[in-house]
């Protein structure tokens, strides 16, 4: 959508209860703020969705009334779906979100999953033709019976494949960087001094981001 010279486009997080609130929230803050976005004419508006419009409550203790239900979203204007961990992937009446993913997928729109939302995603077949990662290989073959893909499991932080990219729970970080550098909103120098600022901790990695940003050279 094209607002007073202004792109904006749609962001979908699925929120469920047990949800990992600290996993997507990096990626979130630097989409919803666009701070160090490159084209500023470029802007992210985060919904969330669940099954119902019923509240769900984070690992965290946090409650989340849904924007809207996997019935009501489309993929008019979507740029990405973000799958975060939680203790609940592997029961059935999460099986709607899978048939969302598969479409944004074949549509060549991102998917972004993390910890137990990549155990959700290779127990119904959707880790079976993309380089993909999770929290432990045999971990994942033992939840998931209809698993195919250990040939295209990559034993990293997070690992981008096409439209999907996929993390490890002890892995924010490099789920955001992956997800940052397939949405290519960041210069290159930006994003590897924002990471390097996150993963060193060195004030000088802060200077260094800064003097990427447009305008600053």
């Amino acid at each position: 959508m094209q607002t007073g010279g202004i792109r904006i486009e749609k962001i979908y997080l699925y929120v469920l209860d047990t949800m990992a609130d600290w996993e997507p929230a990096l990626l979130l803050a630097e989409l919803r703020s666009g701070r160090y976005f490159k084209a500023k004419a470029l802007k992210y508006n985060v919904a969330t969705v669940g099954l119902t419009r019923n509240p769900v409550t984070t690992m965290g203790g946090v409650k989340v009334i849904p924007d809207l239900t996997l019935a009501e979203l489309t993929t008019h204007d979507a740029a990405l779906l973000i799958l975060p961990g939680g203790d609940t992937w592997l029961e059935p009446r999460h099986a709607p979100v899978f048939q969302v993913a598969r479409e944004f997928l074949e549509k060549d729109i991102p998917v972004a999953a993390i910890c137990g939302a990549t155990i959700g995603l290779g127990a119904n077949g959707l880790l079976d033709r993309h380089h993909h990662t999770s929290n432990d290989l045999n971990y994942l073959k033992m939840c998931c019976q209809g698993y195919r893909g250990e040939g295209l499991f990559i034993n990293k932080p997070a690992v981008c494949d096409g439209s999907l990219i996929t993390a490890s729970g002890v892995a924010p970080l490099e789920f955001a960087y992956e997800t940052l550098k397939k949405l290519d909103v960041f210069a290159p120098a930006t994003l590897d001094a924002w990471y390097k600022l996150f993963s060193t901790h060195e004030p000088e990695q802060f200077n260094a981001l800064m003097e990427s940003l447009p305008g600053t050279s």
